[in-house]
């Protein structure tokens, strides 16, 4: 065989592979979204990755607090909050929320970062598919998934698994799992005050306290009761 035609044919060969990896990575992902939007997932990364760094430090794994609860067994005070804390426009978007974008490179441009702009779904996405990471390539993963899921689930699916599996805290995920460690009762039950303390701490759970709220988390509070009126009911 000709080298010219001999390397055409190995060209095609990689390009036949390479079609062949990305048709199965696209099926495994599309099934894994899709099979979430009906089971609930047992585990998330982020938690795995934890009890690996854990075990790779020769830690005791301490189990994280952790009970699944459906959207209607959480206080509606605790979902405007969350809301208004984490993504007001949420209804609105698909999956990405372009004016928050517009305002956070304003923000940035001016020196002044006081924002981020991850959506409710595109938390989720990196959550329950993501391990840990800051890399062009995490970032990549997380919109294609963003992407899988508001196409694969609804909305109400997606707030149900954000609020049982965002971080609220060391060894403390979901919503009612925050309410009993912090308030000694469950998600149902929480008071309008309690609900924007626990929305409040959202963007450092592990740095911020609602029981002992530092100056900033009450300030942050009342800002997100302000606003949890305004929030639609999910």
């Amino acid at each position: 065989m000709p080298r010219k035609k001999k390397k055409q044919s190995n060209i095609k060969r990689l390009l036949r592979l390479i079609a062949l990896v990305a048709v199965s990575l696209f099926l495994f992902t599309t099934f894994q979204v899709l099979t979430l939007r009906f089971v609930n997932p047992p585990f998330t990364l982020g938690t795995t990755y934890d009890r690996v760094v854990q075990v790779y430090k020769g830690e005791p794994w301490q189990k994280p607090t952790w009970y699944w609860v459906s959207l209607s067994d959480i206080s509606n005070h605790l979902k405007k909050a969350v809301l208004a804390s984490e993504d007001q426009r949420f209804l609105q978007h698909h999956g990405f929320d372009f004016i928050e974008m517009k305002i956070v490179l304003r923000d940035l441009t001016s020196a002044s970062r006081t924002r981020g702009a991850s959506t409710i779904t595109m938390q989720t996405a990196r959550t329950i598919f993501l391990l840990p990471s800051r890399s062009i390539v995490r970032k990549l993963l997380e919109a294609y998934y963003t992407v899988l899921i508001e196409i694969l689930w609804n909305k109400q699916r997606i707030f149900e698994v954000y609020m049982n599996t965002v971080d609220w805290g060391r060894h403390i995920l979901g919503a009612e799992a925050a309410a009993r460690s912090y308030f000694n009762r469950s998600a149902k039950n929480l008071t309008r005050e309690q609900a924007a303390l626990l929305a409040a701490i959202l963007p450092s759970p592990r740095r911020w306290s609602p029981v002992m709220p530092s100056e900033h988390v009450r300030w942050r509070q009342k800002r997100i009761m302000a606003a949890m009126d305004k929030m639609p009911a999910i």
